[in-house]
């Protein structure tokens, strides 16, 4: 493949009718920080530039796919060069890049997909896991709705009940649940998950465009006509609240201390 732009936490190539975007702190599992989350949506831009181009895969370097939130610096201020409600509103715009661009995009799952990274997920066209993928949705622990448009998204995949049930519970699930949910499209065992992934994106690849790209399009604006998106646009006015309550510090310094004792940062 041909590289794309130089970014500084994320990789992105393309080669005729296939693009990669793949993450790339594999030693933070992956996190979507801030900066990452615009080289997210600028490489979205990028990719979209790109006529010939029928399939994206969405994956994670090392050991996760991603880890979600950088919650290294949780609850930080934005830097002085960018006011907080634009900073919090990174997510919701990487989101709208991502749902924007033309491709069918496949999202590679393996290791953990938390928070951010579910979202990241979910805003993928089609998703295939490994069957060592752990999922979870912490940001309720954090103190913080969940954002980035991730409440309409998952209610339109897996519905209410249970959208409901597993942000507000923040338990962990794995690839079987999210398959039987409807999240996933297939669970693969690890070692296979690459043959599965490019077993897909080669079956797409052969697809006349026009055809394939105009069942994204029609899926998508009926799927956004039953549960709008576009509802989640004062998701950061949420983010922004939620790092001012004080239950909500309380609740996330418990969940920090916990995380970064046991199996690694994420949210």
């Amino acid at each position: 493949m041909t590289s794309g732009p130089r970014f500084d936490t994320i990789e992105v190539a393309v080669e005729g009718a296939r693009g990669a975007l793949m993450l790339d702190r594999p030693d933070k599992l992956n996190p979507l920080s801030s900066h990452t989350l615009q080289e997210i949506e600028a490489a979205a831009r990028w990719l979209d530039t790109h006529d010939d181009l029928k399939v994206v895969v969405v994956s994670g370097r090392g050991r996760a796919f991603s880890a979600g939130a950088d919650v290294s610096a949780f609850g930080e201020a934005a830097p002085e060069r960018r006011p907080p409600r634009d900073d919090a509103d990174s997510g919701w715009r990487m989101a709208r890049a991502m749902d924007e661009l033309r491709a069918v995009t496949i999202a590679r799952i393996h290791g953990w997909c938390v928070g951010g990274g579910l979202v990241l997920a979910a805003v993928c066209d089609l998703r295939v896991a490994g069957d060592g993928a752990r999922f979870s949705i912490p940001e309720v622990e954090l103190g913080i709705p969940l954002a980035w448009g991730g409440i309409p998204r998952l209610v339109r995949e897996i519905g209410p009940a249970l959208t409901k049930e597993l942000v507000m519970t923040c338990r962990e699930f794995g690839p079987d649940e999210a398959r039987a949910a409807g999240f996933l499209n297939r669970v693969v065992p690890d070692e296979e998950l690459d043959g599965a992934v490019e077993e897909l994106a080669s079956t797409l690849e052969r697809m006349p465009k026009l055809a394939l790209l105009a069942t994204k399009a029609h899926t998508n604006a009926v799927t956004e006509a039953m549960v709008a998106t576009g509802r989640s646009w004062s998701d950061a006015d949420g983010l922004l609240a939620g790092l001012r309550d004080p239950e909500g510090r309380r609740s996330a310094d418990r969940y920090l201390q916990r995380v970064r004792g046991g199996r690694g940062s994420h949210g």
